[in-house]
């Protein structure tokens, strides 16, 4: 700073000699032109003057020139590099700490839901009227990054939700497993994912892929039951079987999806009376997106077994469902609107086992509509229609309009209306049903 004080008056002497000595080589006139030209001449000069000494004081109070940001930066990250370091008394290698009492982040998903209905039957207002459906207790773990295991077990009561497409008695699964209930593995699997080629496994008990809502579990359906043509041919908790299942995601892209199940099980089910032969599921879905907030989907079931009946007699049994959905749900209204539409139709074609002479087919069909009202609540209807596959001479019809509030995504509450119309005649029931869930598995509709 004593450099720029010293150089700039420097600077500005010479340069008043220099302006001098220019005056003076001038001739000089004594007229009053030449003192108006010196006094313009000294008047310019002392502008000048001004004006250098104005940059010199502002040089001197100007700060000290800032530090180069590269060399600030290397300062930083040279401090930060010392302050990671370990102290010199200390070993590089830090001493083994054993985990034993953290296995319990091995421990598997553990979660419960129960299934409570409050039922008020016509002609029977006094009769049945509370019923502890089911509580499931489901177990889930991610094995490896390859596969996954599922154990559900659930505690029921068979008949509770006092639907009879034909007559039977809704007592006698009390009578054959207790008022109490039964306790039962419902799903118990081994899943492959990840597998090259879009392949996936399943190995254990599981509900197979007939349709869409047989894979539900109870307390997930649209309705406080399984639809009547999956109670009529398969039994109250619809098809359930032992076996091995094989799934494939086609490497389409741009023209929808399209998955393939093929599954082989060990008969155990209503649907193929008492025999314990292999019985042979193929299933194809097909997925297009329509546009952001809707698409389409169908699906084509199959399934083929053996029927035996308590003689020891055998005859082919086969099933036929085809099933079409469309949803609509509006990106920015997604948690207030909704629209969800259903339909499927099931053919059974039985085999006659001994003497019968014909072969003898059931029809059954179901339609389902949901619409979301708000981020709470659902209303939403139901129609089935099934056909006796013992006698097809006989068939049953439901309509079940239904009011749903979702308190939170473990609290579910629904009010339903079923009517009933069958062989024994019309019926109508109104239930309120409380579904609960108690860790992660909520309600799954896979």
């Amino acid at each position: 700073m004593h450099v720029h004080g010293f150089v700039a008056p420097t600077l500005a002497v010479a340069l008043l000699a220099v302006h001098g000595g220019a005056i003076a080589q001038e001739p000089v006139r004594t007229d009053s032109l030449a003192v108006d030209s010196l006094r313009v001449e000294i008047v310019r000069l002392r502008a000048t003057m001004d004006s250098l000494v104005a940059l010199v004081r502002e040089l001197e109070a100007a700060p000290a020139a800032e530090e180069d940001p590269i060399e600030r930066l290397r300062a930083a990250a040279e401090a930060a590099a010392r302050a990671e370091e370990p102290p010199a008394d200390e070993p590089e290698d830090p001493d083994f700490v054993g985990r034993q009492r953290s296995l319990q982040a091995l421990n598997p998903e553990i979660s419960v839901t129960g299934d409570i209905l409050a039922m008020l039957a016509e002609g029977e207002a006094h009769q049945s009227n509370f019923s502890a459906r089911e509580f499931e207790f489901a177990f889930q773990s991610a094995l490896d990054p390859y596969s996954r295991a599922s154990v559900f077990i659930g505690h029921h009561r068979h008949g509770a939700n006092a639907l009879d497409p034909f007559g039977e008695d809704a007592d006698e699964g009390e009578e054959e497993h207790g008022e109490g209930g039964v306790t039962e593995v419902e799903e118990g699997y081994v899943e492959w994912v990840n597998v090259p080629g879009g392949f996936g496994f399943t190995v254990g008990k599981f509900r197979q892929r007939l349709g869409s809502y047989n894979r539900w579990h109870a307390h997930a359906l649209p309705g406080q039951s399984y639809f009547l043509p999956y109670q009529t041919f398969f039994g109250e908790e619809g098809l359930a079987q032992t076996g091995l299942s094989v799934h494939w995601l086609a490497p389409f892209e741009r023209a929808g999806a399209y998955e393939g199940w093929v599954e082989i099980a060990q008969s155990d089910n209503a649907f193929f009376g008492q025999s314990s032969r292999l019985s042979y599921l193929a299933h194809l879905n097909a997925f297009w997106q329509l546009s952001s907030a809707t698409y389409f989907e169908v699906g084509v079931s199959g399934l083929t077994g053996t029927r035996e009946d308590g003689t020891g007699a055998t005859a082919g049994n086969r099933l036929l469902h085809l099933e079409a959905g469309f949803n609509w749900r509006p990106p920015e209204r997604a948690l207030y609107r909704e629209l969800n539409v259903r339909g499927a139709v099931m053919l059974n074609d039985r085999d006659p086992i001994g003497a019968a002479p014909e072969t003898s087919s059931a029809l059954g069909a179901f339609g389902l509509a949901e619409l979301r009202l708000g981020r709470q609540w659902w209303v939403g209807g139901r129609f089935d229609y099934v056909e006796n596959p013992l006698d097809p001479a006989q068939d049953s019809w439901l309509f079940a309009p239904t009011l749903s509030w979702w308190q939170s995504e473990w609290v579910r509450i629904r009010a339903e209306y079923d009517l009933l119309d069958g062989p024994t005649g019309r019926r109508g029931l109104f239930l309120i049903q409380t579904t609960v869930a108690m860790g992660p598995h909520k309600h799954e509709t896979y």
